[in-house]
């Protein structure tokens, strides 16, 4: 299909910026709703990348999913003539923080994961240490009670 210049370069810039792309099977569609352009635009330029493997294509509940291989990012940049330095959206690494690792190593991970300083049980064998000392039951039977039978 013979897609304008301007909206395949609508197209391949999006494409490049996020790195994935998300297209409604709905070849009547006016316009996409990220990029200014037809929705059957973008789905045969997407089409035409993924015969040559630029792109991968997910299709699931009539929405097309697309998203860039290696060798895409690297096409995408001879085409649009990017540098190196600059890469999509979804190869950026976040930061990690800087703390401690959590886990069998941890500290004081008994009491994280137990609700603080109460161990295992939590608030579960309460009721035991409570009667312990007041010396006895309160309610039920004397303990002189002999049953006849």
């Amino acid at each position: 299909m013979l897609i304008p210049k301007e909206d395949r370069k609508k197209i391949h810039e999006y494409l490049f910026r996020e790195g994935v792309l998300v297209a409604q099977k709905d070849y009547n569609l006016e316009k996409h709703p990220e990029i200014d352009t037809s929705n059957l635009f973008v789905i045969k330029a997407c089409q035409s990348l993924t015969s040559r493997t630029y792109v991968k294509t997910q299709f699931s509940w009539q929405y097309y999913y697309y998203t860039l291989t290696p060798e895409g990012l690297d096409y995408l940049r001879d085409w649009l003539h990017i540098p190196a330095e600059i890469v999509p959206a979804t190869h950026i690494k976040q930061q990690r923080s800087h703390a401690p690792p959590r886990g069998m190593m941890g500290g004081d991970g008994e009491q994280r994961r137990f609700g603080g300083g109460r161990g295992r049980g939590g608030d579960r064998g309460e009721y035991r240490r409570r009667n312990e000392g007041e010396g006895g039951k309160d309610g039920g039977a004397p303990s002189e009670f002999a049953p006849q039978l």
